[in-house]
């Protein structure tokens, strides 16, 4: 299930957005986060199997202030299917000829040779 959490943070300066971005990353399961409001002093994180609690502590540390305002399931918005066009696979120009008939050919007949005289001389 995807998460949307929102937690306002002390962030007045842009060291402390960076410090607050990092804690959101090494968090497991943390597919994206964003910093939002009109005095940038929210963290928007988005993921699976985020726990909301550790993330909170952790960003405590860091930044000194953090508390959770909003934490909402994303429905995922299912986008229509786009039909691809079909590949046509290319005909040809004209008509192909057809194979060469196959032609068998017979094996050479066996040449026997009989020698009357022997390769052994000792007998």
């Amino acid at each position: 299930m995807k998460q949307k959490i929102v937690i306002k943070a002390c962030m007045p300066c842009d060291g402390c957005r960076a410090k607050a971005l990092g804690v959101a990353a090494k968090a497991d399961g943390v597919i994206s986060m964003a910093i939002t409001g009109d005095d940038r002093d929210r963290l928007e994180v988005v993921g699976v199997g985020v726990d909301v609690t550790c993330l909170v502590v952790c960003l405590r540390k860091k930044v000194r202030f953090a508390d959770v305002l909003q934490v909402e399931e994303v429905k995922e918005e299912k986008k229509p299917e786009e039909k691809k066009p079909e590949e046509k696979t290319p005909e040809p120009c004209c008509p192909c000829p057809p194979p060469p008939p196959y032609c068998y050919y017979p094996p050479p007949p066996m040449i026997v040779c009989d020698d009357p005289t022997p390769a052994c001389s000792i007998m």
